[in-house]
C-alpha cells in the first residue's frame, strides 16, 4: 500500500515537472528586424506599399521617406477609428459626430457620410470595411451588426441582436469578429452567421489573428494564444526588448511595438 502511494506521487511530481517544464519552453522569440523612432500620438500601422499611417493631433497623416499625404476634419471632431485594410479605401471614423469618411490612396475625401441622415435610424459604435462597397456597421439602436452600401446609401441587418455589450471589434472584408464585457469572443459573416470564438484570455490590448489565434498584452506583457485549440491553457509569452509600450500591431508575421518614442518591428512566427 505504502509503495503504492509513492508510485502515485512520483507520477504525479513527474506529471507536474514535465508540465512546467513544457510550458517554459513555449514563450515565443522574435526577430527585430528595425526601429527608429516616434514623434506621432498614435500609429496605426503599415499597408502592403510601404507607407506609414499615424495620427498626430488629429491629423491623419500616411509617411514613406519623403512622401507625406495628410487628411483632417475639424467639424467632424476626434477620430475614433481608422480602417486601413484597402490602402484606396481608407475608412475614418468620427464616433461623435455619427460619421465616417473615405479617403483615397493621397488621402482626397472621396465620400463623406453623416449616418444621422440616413433614412433608416442608425447610431454607429463600430465600423470598418468589408466587402461590395459596403461597410459593417453596429447599430447601438437595435444592437445588431449590419452592412452600408456607401455608394446606393443603403443599409441592411445581417445578425440578430447581441445581448451583451461590444468591449472590443475588428473587422476583415468577409468578418464582424467582437469581445463582449464578458471577455466571449464571436464572429459574424456578411450572412449573418454567427459564430462563437470561446472565451478570451483578460486583456489591456488585443488583435485577433484568425478565427483561432490573437495576441493580446496584460501587464505589460504580451502574449500569443489559440482559439479552441484542444489544450486552450496553453498561452506563449513573446519575448520583446520593451519592458513597456503603449501599443502593437501585427500583419504577416511583422509584429510592431509602439513606445511614446521608438516603434519596433519583429520578425514573428507564431505556433
Amino acid at each position: 500500500m505504502y509503495r503504492n502511494v509513492q508510485k502515485i506521487l512520483f507520477s504525479v511530481f513527474l506529471f507536474c515537472t514535465f508540465h512546467a517544464l513544457s510550458a517554459q519552453d513555449l514563450s515565443i522569440n522574435p526577430t527585430l528586424i528595425s526601429q527608429y523612432k516616434n514623434a506621432a500620438d498614435e500609429f496605426l500601422g503599415y499597408d502592403s506599399f510601404g507607407y506609414s499611417y499615424q495620427i498626430t493631433n488629429n491629423v491623419f497623416s500616411k509617411i514613406k521617406g519623403k512622401e507625406i499625404f495628410e487628411y483632417k476634419n475639424v467639424s467632424l471632431g476626434k477620430i475614433t477609428k481608422v480602417d486601413l485594410q484597402n490602402p484606396l479605401k481608407i475608412v475614418l471614423f468620427y464616433e461623435d459626430f455619427n460619421s465616417v469618411v473615405l479617403l483615397d490612396n493621397q488621402l482626397n475625401k472621396m465620400t463623406e457620410i453623416n449616418f444621422s441622415q440616413n433614412a433608416a435610424p442608425i447610431v454607429v459604435s463600430a465600423i470598418g470595411m468589408s466587402t461590395q462597397n459596403q461597410l459593417w456597421i453596429y447599430n447601438t439602436l437595435n444592437q445588431q451588426i449590419g452592412l452600408f452600401d456607401y455608394l446606393k446609401n443603403e443599409y441592411k441587418t445581417v445578425s440578430i441582436p447581441l445581448t451583451e455589450p461590444i468591449q472590443y471589434y475588428q473587422t476583415d472584408f468577409n468578418t464582424f469578429y467582437w469581445i463582449d464585457k464578458k471577455n466571449n469572443g464571436y464572429s459574424c459573416d456578411i450572412f449573418g452567421k454567427i459564430t462563437s470564438l470561446g472565451s478570451i484570455e483578460d486583456f489591456d490590448k488585443i488583435v485577433i489573428i484568425s478565427p483561432s489565434q490573437y495576441l493580446f498584452s496584460k501587464n505589460r506583457l504580451l502574449y500569443f494564444k489559440g482559439i479552441n485549440k484542444s489544450n486552450p491553457e496553453v498561452i506563449s509569452e513573446i519575448k520583446i526588448l520593451e519592458k513597456t509600450f503603449d501599443n502593437f500591431y501585427y500583419k504577416d508575421q511583422i509584429l510592431s511595438i509602439f513606445t511614446t518614442t521608438d516603434i519596433s518591428n519583429y520578425k514573428i512566427v507564431t505556433p
